[in-house]
């Protein structure tokens, strides 16, 4: 976490210096909100753990942001993130480290979100409050790929149907979480955020029924990855015996530390509103004949 945080920071600093501009030139010109954040990404199916709740894998954020009201705003966002499982890491008690399954994966998640804020922005951007909580719950896409290694090899494990059922690479998420946002200047924020994610899959490990027989399958590949208990030295599994936990889905949650900054009117346009605010302040220095100003 202190990681994190120190990387929080960084990025806030770098932001800050590159992006820096005169506050009171362009401070009526701010409402779009660019965020970008990382931190770690937890997996909960059936090879996580109980107390798996921050788990060593990565994630990266980028997204922009945009306030409806002074409480209600939408964030677009894609994420990229890895989940992995492994049952040698479960406890003796469980019994699953017979069982000798594990995946690795890497994902990305599409998500329209919406945020309510517990105090007011302000009337404008740099009058927000320095501390505000918020909560946040939307839509998404996600796209996940299970692999695993096998005899010294990387296999995806969707194209060989260890469960003899054909699933897609992508379902919808429903996002939903709470952060903690702090004032770091006129135009940066520095927040903390968690949110889970609840599938419509229970796929994103590979395991989601039971084993089938040794001649079911098309590849003795296939079964392999299917039944990895001769692995260690263990009978294969008769057909029929579990394998996973069809009447629960997979989820995963995201624990992030995110910066955001809010962008001038003319991000996207390049600098020619800046300029033509140059010209007028310049225009408050000329003055005629008679000592008055010029139009």
């Amino acid at each position: 976490m202190k990681k994190i945080v120190l990387v929080g920071l960084i990025l806030c600093s770098v932001a800050e210096t590159l992006m820096a501009q005169s506050f009171f030139a362009m401070r009526r010109s701010r409402s779009l909100i660019l965020t970008v954040g990382t931190g770690t990404s937890s997996y909960f199916g059936e090879l996580s753990n109980p107390g798996d709740y921050l788990q060593a894998n990565l994630n990266f954020h980028a997204g922009l942001q945009y306030y409806l009201t002074n409480r209600i705003g939408i964030r677009g966002e894609v994420s990229w993130f890895q989940l992995s499982g492994d049952d040698k890491k479960a406890s003796i008690e469980s019994g699953r480290r017979g069982r000798n399954l594990s995946f690795n994966s890497n994902n990305f998640e599409i998500s329209a979100i919406g945020i309510i804020n517990l105090f007011p922005q302000g009337r404008s951007f740099y009058q927000r409050p320095g501390f505000n909580l918020y909560g946040f719950g939307g839509i998404g896409l996600l796209y996940f790929n299970p692999t695993t290694e096998f005899q010294g090899k990387k296999y995806q494990l969707r194209p060989q149907r260890t469960e003899l059922v054909d699933y897609g690479p992508v379902t919808f998420v429903i996002p939903m979480g709470m952060g903690v946002r702090f004032k770091m200047g006129p135009f940066m924020n520095l927040s903390f955020e968690g949110g889970y994610r609840k599938t419509f899959t229970d796929y994103l490990d590979d395991v989601s029924t039971v084993h089938y027989d040794a001649s079911k399958f098309p590849t003795a590949l296939a079964y392999s990855l299917s039944d990895r208990r001769p692995e260690i030295g263990i009978a294969p599994a008769p057909e029929g015996n579990i394998r996973g936990n069809p009447k629960t889905d997979d989820g995963y949650a995201l624990f992030s530390v995110k910066v955001e900054y809010y962008l001038p009117i003319n991000f996207f346009q390049g600098n020619g509103q800046q300029k033509k605010f140059k010209n007028k302040r310049k225009s408050f220095y000329r003055y005629n004949k008679r000592g008055g100003l010029k139009k």
